[in-house]
C-alpha cells in the first residue's frame, strides 16, 4: 500500500440536492459548465490533477499547498465573476476545502485521513469559501497573496485529534494578514506583528477608558482555562467553566470584566498575566486549569494582581461532576471578596441560581455554544433545543438558542432558518429566557433587537436600557442598545454605546462591526466607519451589508473610487442589490432624513437605483388606476431581469404567486399611488416592496412591460 504526502483540495456544491430536485438536468449542465470552464484550466494552470468528480463534488491533488491555495482562490474569484447577472436560485456556489496530510494511494485514487479532513474542511467553509487545515497554513502563509482568519481548534467529524482551522480571505486589502491567533511556531512572528497592531489599539481605548473609572471598580479578565483531562473532547467544558465565571462576574455591577471574545484570543498561547494587563487595560487576572475524568472534575483558579503579582486567590477543588456549579459559585465568591466587591440583593440572586439541575442538558448547552462559536449554527441551534428539551426551565439555553436564532435572521443566513421562522424563534426562545429570569440580560438585549426593526421603538429604547442596567459589563448589551439608539436617531448616544462595547470587547462580531459602521457613518465619523467596516469585510467578505454600507462611508469621506469599488463588490455578491434594497432592508429608521443620507451616499458610490440597473422613462409609467386594470384577476407572463422565464398570477383579492423554472413565491398585491407593491412573509423582512410599471415599445413578440421593485425586475406582457 503506497502513501504520500499530499495537498488535496475538495470542493463541492451548495445545497445541490435542493438545486437538483428543481431542476435536475440544467443543475448538472451547470456543474459539468464551471467544471470544464472554471475548474480544469485552473487545476492545470496550477500543476494539479483531478482524481476525481464525486456526484456534486471533485476531488484533486497538488503537489503545493500553495498552487491548491492559489488554485481555489482563482476558482472562487472566477465563478464571483461569472455568475453576475445570473438569477442566485440558479447559481451553484462551492465550498471549498484544502489539507496537507498523508494519503493512501490506490492506481488513480486517493483517499485516508488526508482526503478525510479536506472533506470536513468544506463542510464548514461558507458557501463560496475556502477552509483550511493548519498543516497547510504553514506552508502557505508566506507564499500565497491572501489573509487569513484563525478559527481555532476544531473537531471535525471522525477525526481523533482536533484540528487548526483557517479561512482564506479573498480582499486584496487582507493579503499577508492572519486574523485571529494561532500556536504554530513558524507563523509567530507574523501573527505577533499583526495581534501587536490590534492590541495597541485595543490597549490605548481599554487605557483611557480604564483611567475613567472610579478606582473602587476593579477590572478583569478571565483567561480561559485549560483543559488538563488528556482528551481534546473535553475542550468544550474547560471553555464552559470559563464562560460561566465571566457571565457571573460580569453580572456584578462593581466590577469591570472584559468580554470573552478579547480574552479567547490568548487561548493555548503562553502569556505573562502582567502582559495580559497592559494589553487589555485590567488590574486582576484569573486563570485556572480544568480537568474531567469519569464523574469527578479538578478545578484549579487563580485571581492574580497583576500590578504586585501577588495570588489573591488560589484554590483547587476535587468534586463529583454533579457539583460543577457548586465549584462555579465558590471561585466568584471567593474573587468577589477579594476584590471587596458588595452584589446588590438583586445581583446574589443571580449569582445563587444554578443554570440548570440536568448536568446532560448543561452538556448539551456547552456544546451549543462551542458549536455557536465556530459558526455551527444549525448544529448549534439543535444542541440547544436539546438542553431545552431535557430541562424546559434552563433560562440561559432559551438564551442562547434566541441570540443564535437573531444571529441568522438579521444576516439572513436561510441556508440555517428561513428568515421568518428565525424571528419568530428568537421572539419565543427570549420570552420563554425572560420569564424563567427576568434577571438575566441577554434575552433584553435580543428582543430590544427584535423591537426596532419591527418600529416598537420606546419598547426597544426600554429593552436595550434594561440589558444594560443588568449586564453593565456585557458587550452585546452596549452593542444593542446602540443598534437602537442609531435606528431611533440618537445619533451620539449610539457612538457611545458602541464606544462601551468596544472597549469591553475589542473583538466585536461582524454582525456588531455592522452596528459600529453604522453608527459612525451617521454620527459623521467616517473614518472610524471605514476602518471598522474595513476589518468586518475581512471577516465575512460574502455578506452583502458590508460592502454597501462600506460604499457609503467611501462616499461621504470623498474617496469615491474605492466606494465605486466597494459598490462594485456588493453587485457582484448580489446582483439584485440596489438603492431600493436597502430602502426596504432600513425602512425602521425612526427619522426618515437617516434613511435619505445612507440612501444617498449609496447613490454617489454608484450603487443603481432599482435591480440590474434599470432606468424608466417617465412618459412611459403607468397610473394607479392603469397598474389596477392591468394586473388584478390577471397573470403576466415574460422573464426576469437575469433572463429567467416566469409567470405572476395576480388574483382579484390581490393574492399573488410568482414563479419561475426553479422557484415558487406567494404573497400579497395592492396598489399605492402609482406602484405596485408586493408583499412576501419571506423576502426582504417580510415589507411590501413597491415599484413603477412601465410601457415598452411595442415589438410584436416582445414584452409590453416592465415592472421593477426592490427584489425584482419583470418584463412581461398580459396573457389571458
Amino acid at each position: 500500500m503506497e502513501r504520500r504526502l499530499a495537498a488535496v483540495l475538495i470542493a463541492d456544491v451548495v445545497g445541490y440536492g435542493r438545486l437538483s430536485q428543481a431542476d435536475e438536468e440544467g443543475t448538472r449542465a451547470r456543474f459539468q459548465a464551471d467544471l470544464r470552464e472554471v475548474f480544469e484550466p485552473r487545476i492545470a494552470a496550477h500543476h494539479g490533477r483531478l482524481v476525481k468528480t464525486m456526484g456534486d463534488g471533485l476531488l484533486v491533488e497538488f503537489h503545493s499547498v500553495v498552487d491548491a491555495v492559489r488554485c481555489a482562490v482563482e476558482v472562487q474569484r472566477a465563478k464571483s465573476e461569472r455568475d453576475v447577472g445570473v438569477a442566485a436560485h440558479r447559481r451553484l456556489a462551492f465550498r471549498i476545502g484544502i489539507n496537507l496530510g498523508d494519503v493512501i494511494v490506490e492506481g488513480d485514487d486517493i483517499h485516508g485521513e488526508g482526503v478525510i479532513i479536506a472533506d470536513r474542511l468544506q463542510t464548514i467553509a461558507d458557501p463560496s469559501g475556502v477552509m483550511i487545515s493548519g498543516t497547510a497554513f504553514d506552508q502557505a502563509i508566506h507564499e500565497a497573496d491572501v489573509g487569513f482568519a484563525y478559527l481555532g481548534e476544531q473537531h471535525l467529524k471522525n477525526i481523533a485529534d482536533p484540528v487548526r482551522v483557517y479561512r482564506v480571505l479573498f480582499d486584496a486589502g487582507a493579503a499577508g494578514r492572519v486574523v485571529g491567533t494561532t500556536r504554530k511556531a513558524g507563523a509567530r512572528l507574523l501573527i505577533l506583528a499583526v495581534a501587536g497592531a490590534v492590541l495597541t489599539a485595543a490597549v490605548a481605548m481599554l487605557v483611557v477608558w480604564q483611567m475613567s473609572m472610579p478606582p473602587e471598580r476593579p477590572s478583569v479578565a478571565v483567561l480561559p482555562f485549560a483543559n488538563l483531562s488528556g482528551d481534546s473532547e473535553q475542550e468544550y467544558f474547560a471553555d464552559g467553566i470559563t464562560d460561566d465565571l465571566i457571565t457571573d462576574l460580569a453580572k456584578l455591577s462593581g466590577l469591570v470584566v472584559i468580554a470573552r471574545n478579547s480574552v479567547f484570543t490568548y487561548k493555548g498561547r503562553p502569556v505573562v498575566v502582567q502582559d495580559i494587563a497592559r494589553d487589555l487595560g485590567v488590574r486582576y487576572v484569573v486563570e485556572g486549569s480544568v480537568r474531567r475524568g469519569g464523574d469527578r472534575i479538578h478545578v484549579n483558579a487563580k485571581l492574580i494582581d497583576t500590578a504586585t503579582g501577588d495570588h489573591l486567590v488560589a484554590e483547587e477543588f476535587d468534586r463529583s461532576a454533579s457539583d460543577v456549579f457548586a465549584v462555579a459559585d465558590e471561585v466568584v465568591r471567593r474573587i468577589v471578596e477579594a476584590l471587596a466587591v458588595q452584589p446588590t440583593a438583586s445581583e446574589q440572586d443571580q449569582l445563587a441560581r444554578p443554570p440548570t439541575a440536568n448536568l446532560e442538558a448543561y452538556d448539551y448547552y456547552l456544546r451549543g455554544e462551542q458549536a455557536e462559536r465556530t459558526g455551527l449554527l444549525r448544529e448549534a441551534l439543535q444542541l440547544y433545543a436539546k438542553a431545552t428539551t431535557l430541562d424546559p426551565s434552563f433560562a440561559e439555553a432559551h438564551a442562547a438558542d434566541a441570540r443564535t436564532a437573531v444571529y441568522v435572521w438579521r444576516l439572513d443566513y436561510d441556508n440555517v432558518l428561513p428568515g421568518p421562522v428565525a424571528r419568530r424563534r428568537a421572539y419565543e426562545k427570549a420570552g420563554s429566557a425572560l420569564e424563567l429570569n427576568p434577571g438575566s440580560s441577554r434575552p433584553y438585549a435580543i428582543l430590544a433587537i427584535l423591537q426596532v426593526v419591527d418600529r416598537r421603538y420606546e419598547e426597544a429604547l426600554a429593552s436595550a436600557g434594561r440589558a444594560v442596567a443588568l449586564g453593565p459589563s456585557d458587550a452585546e448589551a452596549h452593542a444593542a442598545l446602540s443598534l437602537v439608539l442609531t435606528f431611533a436617531g440618537r445619533h451620539a448616544e449610539a457612538v457611545a454605546a458602541i464606544e462601551t462595547a468596544l472597549r469591553l470587547n475589542p473583538s466585536l462580531s461582524t454582525s456588531e462591526r455592522l452596528v459600529a459602521g453604522l453608527a459612525f457613518l451617521l454620527h459623521g465619523d467616517y473614518a472610524r466607519a471605514i476602518e471598522t467596516l474595513k476589518r468586518a469585510r475581512a471577516e465575512a467578505p460574502r455578506l452583502i451589508d458590508i460592502h454597501a454600507l462600506l460604499a457609503a462611508a467611501y462616499a461621504r469621506a470623498g474617496r469615491l473610487s474605492e466606494a465605486r469599488d466597494a459598490a462594485g463588490e456588493a453587485r457582484r455578491t448580489a446582483p439584485v442589490t440596489s438603492v431600493e434594497t436597502w430602502r426596504v432592508l432600513y425602512a425602521h429608521f425612526r427619522n426618515g432624513q437617516d434613511l435619505e443620507r445612507v440612501l444617498e451616499a449609496m447613490r454617489d458610490a454608484g450603487l443603481p437605483e432599482w435591480p440590474f440597473d434599470f432606468r424608466g422613462e417617465d412618459r412611459d409609467r403607468l397610473s394607479g388606476a392603469d397598474i389596477s386594470r392591468l394586473a388584478f384577476g390577471r397573470t403576466w407572463q415574460g422573464q426576469t431581469g437575469a433572463g429567467e422565464p416566469a409567470l405572476l398570477q395576480l388574483g382579484r383579492d390581490g393574492k399573488t404567486a410568482f414563479r419561475t423554472p426553479t422557484q415558487i413565491a406567494t404573497g400579497t398585491a395592492f396598489v399605492d399611488r402609482d406602484m405596485l407593491c408586493e408583499q412576501s412573509e419571506n423576502v426582504l423582512l417580510g415589507r411590501p416592496r413597491c415599484g413603477p410599471v412601465y410601457r415598452r415599445t411595442h415589438d410584436p413578440g416582445k414584452p409590453e412591460y416592465t415592472y421593477v421593485n426592490a427584489f425584482t425586475l419583470f418584463h412581461f406582457s398580459p396573457v389571458e
